[in-house]
């Protein structure tokens, strides 16, 4: 099972990604944290991929496509992988399937979480992690006990360069732009979900997992719309 999960950046994709992996034992692949570790060890792709991420724009369509592909081809994505970060662009989505194809996959479901620009702003602009443990820290709904420090390590608290409220506000302008089009190609294709991303972590995951669970899809004639039941 192949399973893209869409939303605007700081709409906890990554979040319900790892929950769903633990409940679905299916890898979490997020393309975000393995373009980070990538920048981290200066690999080539890092090396490229560095000055998009600074400036809150998409790394190019053919590195993303190859790195998703590499890691598809791992052991533990045999089964299937959850996708969280990509595809952002319709040519993206178009060259997964394409390559999905040539393996013998194909994506099976596209959960889309739904939340309001402002609130994306927030969240985003507010976001802090550890710069030793990678703890995840937000200002309003859950800042450290001690200002500046993590609770686990005491490691310093630093703000990614892409999570600035100016390039963050950048980020929604490409993403409106470039990334909320991928959603009418999988609304098309009769695989999208939609679900409200503006609510408790937990109520999110029950909707999707009894989305998940099982489903009937019936595109309308023009296949824009696709409603998803219990059997």
């Amino acid at each position: 099972m192949i399973i893209v999960v869409l939303g605007p950046p700081g709409a906890g994709k990554g979040t319900q990604c790892r929950l769903l992996a633990e409940r679905l034992a299916l890898p979490h692949v997020g393309t975000g944290d393995l373009l980070r570790e990538a920048i981290a060890r200066q690999t080539p792709l890092g090396r490229l991929a560095q000055p998009y991420l600074d400036r809150g724009e998409l790394v190019p369509d053919e590195t993303m496509v190859s790195l998703v592909r590499e890691r598809l081809l791992k052991p533990d994505a045999q089964t299937g992988a959850i996708l969280d970060g990509f595809p952002r662009t319709v040519e993206q989505a178009r060259a997964l399937n394409r390559m999905l194809s040539e393996l013998g996959r194909s994506v099976d479901r596209v959960l889309y979480l739904r939340i309001p620009g402002e609130v994306v702003l927030d969240r985003i602009a507010g976001r802090y992690i550890c710069s030793k443990c990678g703890a995840t820290y937000h200002v309003n709904s859950s800042p450290p006990k001690i200002a500046g420090r993590c609770d686990r390590c005491n490691g310093t608290l630093i703000q990614r360069p892409d999570d600035r409220r100016d390039v963050a506000q950048h980020r929604l302008v490409v993403y409106e732009a470039q990334t909320a089009p991928v959603v009418s190609f999988y609304r098309q294709e009769g695989k999208l979900i939609e679900i409200d991303g503006d609510r408790p972590v937990e109520r999110i995951l029950e909707d999707e997992l009894e989305a998940l669970g099982s489903r009937e899809s019936t595109p309308d004639p023009e296949g824009t719309e696709t409603t998803w039941q219990r059997n």
